[in-house]
Parts: structure tokens; C-alpha cells; sequence
């Protein structure tokens, strides 16, 4: 990909460019925390993007797309926003670090990916680090790790209609090759854990089912509403810290559905806690464990995984995978495996063949490598 991107960019632009590169991201877990002021536990892997950039001497950008073999030229004012949605995510990055005082050029550029579109692996994010950590580099605005992860956040919320959280991007800037990191939602507060499985034994692999099921309404909102109202019954402004002595004790006061959303919750808080616990023991048979207890809390309580989904990970339970769940918002996308060294080649192609036999595709494998956040190289 970097030849490839380095060939390309000499072709249409000539000689002088830098090379940078992000990545996508996992969640091993802690899904669904990050809005209750908990936990979520990412890391960067060895999937993402490359750019060749090369400040221009006038104020426009010329960006090609290798992947889509199309080029989009815009101004770096707020009245340039190009149409290609794509490139909106550069142009963003270009006025958002604007905003904060940075002072950019234009700049010619190619890139080029390898994170697997839609498979909730956040290549959007990791186009946003990419140009945000180049651009501060370049033109020497003195942004700090954090604020590059918010310029990606504010992207996202002000050019592109997406109000996400800031898990992808802070994993995209702040991974860190063999660790994961624990993100405390609430304070911003982070820490790495080692966690390089492969040393163990044991591989991390992701399962796409190539599914996305519409829901009608507002899931998520409708879950975060459920969590918002348990919290102001227990006096609170998050879930975050609650205990299910405290949901029990207030269980004839919320509806049904609002305690097992709740129950959810106040137990991923505490997985999350036991999964960094077992990696500083290299326990990866109790991370996996808590990986099937979020699964099921995921699909039972917090109802938001699919019949597809709930079949490879139950495939996975009968070929004795370590830990299998859900990865991201929920409704389809990918499973997320810790699979012994001994068990992958027999666990892919049963999930394989049984995936297919039952739903008439494939599912699309990918194998992942925690790896380094964004970088210059």
C-alpha cells in the first residue's frame, strides 16, 4: 500500500512527498458504556490508512483517492466544502484545526486503505488521524494527542452528520503496538494494558457477517434513554458506578426494560474491570469468558444483536474459541474471536461453512494485529 501510494502520488503530483499512515480500531470491550460515563477498552490494529502529503504554495488541496480512483480540489475556507463525501473528512480535518489556531497550506495528497469498509473497524477515524497528526506535523501547529482525537470527533459532528463518541479516534492517535487501552468515558483518564496474544498462543480474529439490520425507530437513543432514566431514579447523572444492589433496590420503580438495559450496563462496567485485571495476569481464558458474558448481555438484555450474529458466536462455543461477542453499536457487522493458535484453522472453516450453509454467504474473515497508533513514517 505505501509503493503503491508513493508510485501514485509521483505520477500526479511529482517528487517531495511525506508518508503517514493510522489505523482502525477493536473494542476487545465494553460496548455501550461509553455514553453512561464507563469504560470502553479499544486498540489500534494492523489495518488503516496511507497518505503521501506535500505542502502546495497556494491555499487549495488537491486529494486523491487511490481506493476510488477519484480526485476532489477544495479551498481550505468554510465555503469550500467539496461534495464528495469522502473528501469532506479532509476538509474537516483542514477546519478543525483551523478552529484551534492552527495555521495549514494547501497541500496535495494521495491515500490509499486497508481497513474493511463497514465492518466496524473505523476507517473513518483513522483517515481523520491520519491527515489531523500529518497537518499538525507539517505545519507545526502544536496540537496535543488529545486534541488531534478531537479534531477527528468534531469532523465527524460538524462535516460529515455523525455524532459519535471519541473511542475511534483516540484509539487511531493513541494505540500503542501489544497494549490496549482502558478510556474512562468520564474524565478522559486512560491506560495500557499489555495484550499481545499472539505470544500466548492465541490469535484475534474478526467474523463479518456482511448483515445490517434497519430498525424502525430510534435504538439507540431509545437505550440511552433507558439508561438516562434508571441513573435520575438512582440520583445520578450516568449509570456509570452504580451497583445492582442499588438496581434491585429500585426495581419496582422502572419499567422492565429499563432494568435489563440497566443490568447490562452495570455489569459490563464490571467486566471491563475483570478483563484489564486478567491481562496484567496474561489470564486470556477469563478475557474470554467475560467476552461470551458480554455477548449474551449484548443480545439478551441490551437486545441489540442479531439472530446472524448469536449463530457465530454460538459456532464459536462449539469449537471451544476462548471468547467470542458482538463488536460495536449492534444490529449486524462483525463478531470479534480469541481463538487458540490450535483451534483458528478449524474454527474458521467451520464458522465458514455453517454461516453459509444457513444464510447463502460467506462471512468475510479478518485477522488482527494490535498495533501502533498514528504516525509519521
Amino acid at each position: 500500500m505505501i509503493t503503491k501510494v508513493s508510485e501514485k502520488f509521483a505520477e500526479l503530483y511529482g517528487a517531495g512527498a511525506k508518508l503517514f499512515k493510522s489505523p482502525g480500531r477493536i473494542n476487545l470491550i465494553g460496548e455501550h458504556t461509553d455514553y453512561n460515563g464507563g469504560f470502553v477498552f479499544p486498540g489500534a490494529i494492523d489495518k488503516g490508512i496511507v497518505a503521501a502529503i506535500r505542502p502546495a504554495n497556494e491555499p487549495r488541496v488537491k486529494a486523491y483517492s487511490l481506493d476510488l480512483d477519484e480526485e476532489a480540489v477544495f479551498g481550505l475556507n468554510e465555503e469550500d466544502a467539496p461534495e464528495q463525501s469522502w473528501a469532506r473528512y479532509i476538509f474537516g480535518v483542514c477546519r478543525e484545526i483551523q478552529k484551534r489556531g492552527g495555521v495549514i497550506g494547501g497541500f496535495d495528497t494521495v491515500f490509499a486503505g486497508d481497513v474493511p469498509l463497514g465492518a466496524g473497524l473505523s476507517s473513518s477515524a483513522a483517515l481523520e488521524s491520519t491527515f489531523a497528526n500529518a497537518l499538525n506535523l507539517l505545519y507545526n501547529c502544536g496540537l496535543d494527542k488529545f486534541e488531534l482525537a478531537r479534531v477527528g470527533q468534531s469532523t465527524e459532528h460538524n462535516y460529515c452528520g455523525v455524532k459519535c463518541g471519541i473511542m475511534d479516534q483516540f484509539a487511531s492517535v493513541f494505540g500503542k503496538e501489544g497494549h490496549l487501552m482502558r478510556l474512562d468515558c468520564r474524565s478522559m483518564e486512560y491506560h495500557y494494558f499489555p495484550f499481545a496474544p499472539e505470544k500466548h498462543g492465541y490469535r484475534l480474529v474478526l467474523l463479518n457477517s456482511c448483515v445490517k439490520h434497519e430498525l424502525v425507530g430510534s435504538p439507540y437513543n431509545d437505550r440511552r434513554n433507558s439508561c438516562e432514566r434508571v441513573a435520575a431514579v438512582l440520583g445520578q447523572e450516568f449509570l456509570r458506578g452504580a451497583t445492582m444492589e442499588q438496581l434491585e433496590a429500585i426495581k419496582d420503580r422502572i419499567s422492565e426494560e429499563d432494568y435489563m438495559r440497566a443490568r447490562y450496563v452495570i455489569g459490563e462496567e464490571q467486566r471491563v474491570m475483570d478483563v484489564c485485571e486478567a491481562l496484567e495476569k496474561d489470564d486470556y481464558e477469563t478475557v474470554g469468558e467475560r467476552m461470551y458474558a458480554t455477548h449474551w448481555g449484548l443480545s439478551r438484555d441490551y437486545e441489540v444483536s442479531c439472530e446472524e450474529l448469536d449463530f457465530l458466536v454460538e459456532v464459536a462455543q462449539e469449537c471451544g474459541v476462548t471468547g467470542s461477542r458482538i463488536m460495536g453499536g449492534g444490529f449486524g457487522g462483525c463478531t470479534i474471536n480469541l481463538v487458540r493458535e490450535a483451534d483458528y484453522e478449524g474454527f474458521i472453516a467451520r464458522a465458514v461453512e455453517a454461516f453459509t450453509a444457513k444464510y447463502g454467504h460467506a462471512p468475510k474473515v479478518y485477522p488482527v494485529v494490535i498495533s501502533q497508533g498514528a504516525s509519521a513514517l
